[in-house]
Protein backbone atom coordinates (compact mmCIF):
# COMPACT_ATOMS: atom_id res chain seq x y z
CA UNK A 1 0.00 0.00 0.00
CA UNK A 2 1.61 3.36 -0.73
CA UNK A 3 3.06 5.43 2.05
CA UNK A 4 1.31 8.80 2.19
CA UNK A 5 2.12 12.28 4.06
CA UNK A 6 1.80 15.72 4.04
CA UNK A 7 5.03 17.80 3.63
CA UNK A 8 4.62 21.02 5.67
CA UNK A 9 8.05 21.52 4.92
CA UNK A 10 10.41 21.45 1.76
CA UNK A 11 13.70 22.42 0.92
CA UNK A 12 16.27 22.66 -1.99
CA UNK A 13 20.07 24.06 -0.98
CA UNK A 14 22.57 23.74 -3.57
CA UNK A 15 25.01 26.19 -2.84
CA UNK A 16 28.53 25.31 -1.45
CA UNK A 17 28.24 27.89 1.52
CA UNK A 18 24.66 25.80 3.11
CA UNK A 19 26.16 22.59 3.32
CA UNK A 20 28.19 19.76 2.49
CA UNK A 21 25.95 18.29 -0.42
CA UNK A 22 23.25 18.92 -2.79
CA UNK A 23 19.67 18.27 -0.34
CA UNK A 24 16.22 18.20 -0.93
CA UNK A 25 13.55 16.73 0.84
CA UNK A 26 10.21 16.91 2.28
CA UNK A 27 9.20 16.71 5.73
CA UNK A 28 6.00 16.40 7.75
CA UNK A 29 7.29 18.75 10.44
CA UNK A 30 10.15 19.72 12.17
CA UNK A 31 9.75 17.01 14.77
CA UNK A 32 12.51 14.57 14.57
CA UNK A 33 9.82 11.94 15.06
CA UNK A 34 8.15 13.40 11.51
CA UNK A 35 8.38 11.18 8.32
CA UNK A 36 10.42 12.71 5.65
CA UNK A 37 11.98 11.89 2.58
CA UNK A 38 15.88 13.96 2.56
CA UNK A 39 18.12 13.66 -1.49
CA UNK A 40 21.54 14.24 -1.46
CA UNK A 41 24.22 13.66 -3.73
CA UNK A 42 27.72 15.50 -3.73
CA UNK A 43 28.81 18.95 -5.06
CA UNK A 44 31.50 16.87 -7.09
CA UNK A 45 31.82 13.96 -9.50
CA UNK A 46 32.22 10.82 -7.47
CA UNK A 47 36.10 9.45 -6.24
CA UNK A 48 37.00 6.45 -7.06
CA UNK A 49 35.89 5.26 -3.46
CA UNK A 50 32.67 6.19 -4.16
CA UNK A 51 32.37 4.13 -7.43
CA UNK A 52 33.45 1.00 -5.35
CA UNK A 53 31.78 1.13 -2.93
CA UNK A 54 28.57 1.63 -5.37
CA UNK A 55 27.91 5.69 -3.77
CA UNK A 56 28.32 7.09 -6.93
CA UNK A 57 24.73 8.02 -7.02
CA UNK A 58 22.07 9.45 -5.00
CA UNK A 59 21.19 9.12 -1.53
CA UNK A 60 17.84 8.91 -0.20
CA UNK A 61 17.64 9.15 3.50
CA UNK A 62 14.12 8.50 5.81
CA UNK A 63 13.69 8.99 9.48
CA UNK A 64 15.83 7.44 11.78
CA UNK A 65 18.67 7.26 9.12
CA UNK A 66 17.51 4.64 6.97
CA UNK A 67 19.66 5.02 3.89
CA UNK A 68 20.03 3.80 0.18
CA UNK A 69 21.94 4.87 -2.82
CA UNK A 70 20.71 4.87 -6.55
CA UNK A 71 17.31 3.49 -5.15
CA UNK A 72 14.42 6.29 -6.67
CA UNK A 73 13.18 4.62 -9.85
CA UNK A 74 10.88 7.42 -10.86
CA UNK A 75 9.49 10.96 -9.28
CA UNK A 76 6.46 12.32 -10.37
CA UNK A 77 4.82 15.57 -9.69
CA UNK A 78 1.17 15.05 -10.12
CA UNK A 79 -0.68 18.62 -9.15
CA UNK A 80 0.35 18.84 -5.40
CA UNK A 81 1.76 15.23 -5.03
CA UNK A 82 5.33 14.20 -5.18
CA UNK A 83 5.22 10.32 -5.85
CA UNK A 84 8.68 8.61 -5.62
CA UNK A 85 8.96 4.56 -6.46
CA UNK A 86 11.79 3.07 -5.15
CA UNK A 87 13.86 0.06 -5.95
CA UNK A 88 11.92 -2.79 -3.84
CA UNK A 89 15.25 -4.27 -2.97
CA UNK A 90 15.77 -0.60 -1.02
CA UNK A 91 12.75 -0.79 1.41
CA UNK A 92 14.86 -2.40 4.22
CA UNK A 93 17.92 -0.47 4.16
CA UNK A 94 15.31 2.55 3.90
CA UNK A 95 12.76 1.13 6.76
CA UNK A 96 9.79 1.31 4.49
CA UNK A 97 7.31 -1.34 3.61
CA UNK A 98 6.07 -0.15 0.26
CA UNK A 99 7.89 1.29 -2.87
CA UNK A 100 5.52 4.30 -3.21
CA UNK A 101 5.71 7.14 -1.28
CA UNK A 102 3.49 10.11 -1.60
CA UNK A 103 3.58 13.51 0.06
CA UNK A 104 1.08 16.06 -0.72
CA UNK A 105 2.74 19.24 -0.84
CA UNK A 106 1.45 22.02 1.73
CA UNK A 107 4.73 24.05 2.32
CA UNK A 108 5.25 27.04 1.78
CA UNK A 109 4.99 27.77 -2.56
CA UNK A 110 8.65 29.16 -2.37
CA UNK A 111 10.07 26.14 -0.25
CA UNK A 112 8.58 23.94 -2.62
CA UNK A 113 9.39 25.69 -5.65
CA UNK A 114 12.77 26.01 -4.42
CA UNK A 115 13.18 21.78 -3.62
CA UNK A 116 11.55 21.15 -7.44
CA UNK A 117 14.29 23.08 -8.82
CA UNK A 118 17.56 21.29 -6.71
CA UNK A 119 15.79 17.57 -7.41
CA UNK A 120 16.08 16.88 -10.42
CA UNK A 121 19.84 17.28 -10.30
CA UNK A 122 20.29 15.46 -6.77
CA UNK A 123 18.23 12.32 -8.94
CA UNK A 124 20.54 13.04 -12.69
CA UNK A 125 23.63 12.15 -10.28
CA UNK A 126 26.44 9.74 -10.96
CA UNK A 127 26.17 6.43 -13.13
CA UNK A 128 23.33 6.38 -15.64
CA UNK A 129 22.12 2.85 -14.79
CA UNK A 130 21.18 4.55 -10.66
CA UNK A 131 19.17 7.15 -12.52
CA UNK A 132 15.62 7.52 -12.72
CA UNK A 133 13.36 6.33 -15.09
CA UNK A 134 11.17 8.76 -14.97
CA UNK A 135 11.44 12.55 -13.76
CA UNK A 136 8.65 14.30 -14.52
CA UNK A 137 8.82 17.37 -11.69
Amino acid sequence: MTYRFTAQLACGLDETNQGDCVMAGVAESDDEEAFSLLFMCDFDEPDSQEVRLGMDTHCLVTPDQGTAYGCVREAELDGDVLRVTLDPSSLDALGLADPVVEALLRAPVADVTRMLEVLPRILAYGRPEARPRLIKL
